[in-house]
């Protein structure tokens, strides 16, 4: 049997296209640790050590002779090369999980969704009618709320979260979706009426909006290196929608992400005080391991990454 085979006139050899393949286990690996941020995850997703993960990693750098990863805080971080990688990569793994998915008998689908009010109502409603064209024959419902569903018990499918650094989902298959920078914000008659805000001092003399508790403002000035507890006033809303439409009010100083007052920020309705390089944590799409390599799972990671592109 030949290892030769014709396409369009072009001569293509299987076998010497297989020697230059690296092998399946390193991409899964790869794969895994650039979806989760960590190597740990990795290894419980692909029920191997994390030992054998970063193995594998290592191998595979040294392979194709590029550095796919670099250390970001307590986790790992893509490098310009690795994110190009992976985007194809992780292609080739969905497209593989699809076509096995599709030689099953046809069953009418339901994705329940839980989600953040923040993100949900910011970003992903207004972009809702196009998921239909990643799930044309699914009946999807998107629930914003702040409550945790038992991914276990079938309470959702899947779960939109934002998870502070260190904080985990035991059992569950985490994958982020967006590191966003924090940063506090004002509306331009804000500043007018107070005057520009040049130090964390002064920061803290001014009206703070929290949401839900003062947690996410704590967090913030820990990381610019603040020590001891803090006296932090203020009204505590329900989400962050809330807390940026205070601000936008010009009720006082909103702690919020990239992701969700770009638009604010573009239209001049909020200003960025000080200038911080701070992150919290992660915008994280939640399910069960058995459910995040199933059709659906993989379209609806699809449309969310279209959606915050």
């Amino acid at each position: 049997m030949t290892n030769w085979v014709e396409i369009t006139g072009i001569r293509i050899n299987f076998r010497e296209m297989s020697h230059r393949l690296p092998p399946l286990i390193a991409l899964r690996a790869f794969e895994a640790v650039a979806r989760t941020g960590s190597v740990r995850a990795a290894g419980d997703e692909l029920s191997v050590s994390h030992t054998a993960v970063s193995r594998h990693i290592h191998n595979l750098q040294n392979r194709l002779g590029v550095a796919f990863f670099e250390r970001e805080g307590r986790g790992l971080a893509l490098t310009g090369s690795g994110e190009r990688y992976y985007q194809k990569i992780s292609r080739a793994f969905e497209a593989i999980t699809i076509a096995t998915s599709e030689l099953k008998p046809h069953l009418p689908t339901q994705l329940d969704i839980w989600c953040t009010p923040g993100i949900a109502s910011i970003r992903l409603l207004p972009r809702l009618p196009s998921l239909e064209n990643y799930l044309p024959q699914c009946d999807v419902t998107l629930r914003p709320t702040r409550q945790r569903p038992d991914l276990t018990a079938n309470e959702a499918d899947a779960e939109i979260v934002f998870l502070f650094d260190g904080e985990e989902r035991q059992g569950c298959h985490v994958e982020v979706l967006d590191r966003p920078r924090m940063f506090p914000v004002v509306s331009p008659a804000f500043l007018d009426r107070h005057g520009p805000v040049s130090s964390v001092h002064e920061l803290l003399k001014l009206p703070l909006i929290h949401e839900e508790s003062t947690g996410q403002w704590e967090r913030w000035f820990s990381h610019l290196g603040g020590t001891g507890a803090l006296a932090l006033s203020g009204p505590k809303l329900w989400n962050g929608q809330q807390t940026i439409e205070s601000a936008r009010l010009g009720q006082g100083v909103a702690m919020t992400g990239s992701i969700l007052v770009g638009r604010h920020i573009e239209t001049g309705e909020l200003v960025e005080v000080l200038s911080t390089n701070v992150h919290l944590g992660s915008y994280c799409l939640v399910t069960t391991k058995s459910r995040s390599v199933t059709a659906p799972i993989l379209a609806l990671r699809r449309w969310i990454a279209d959606v915050l592109a």
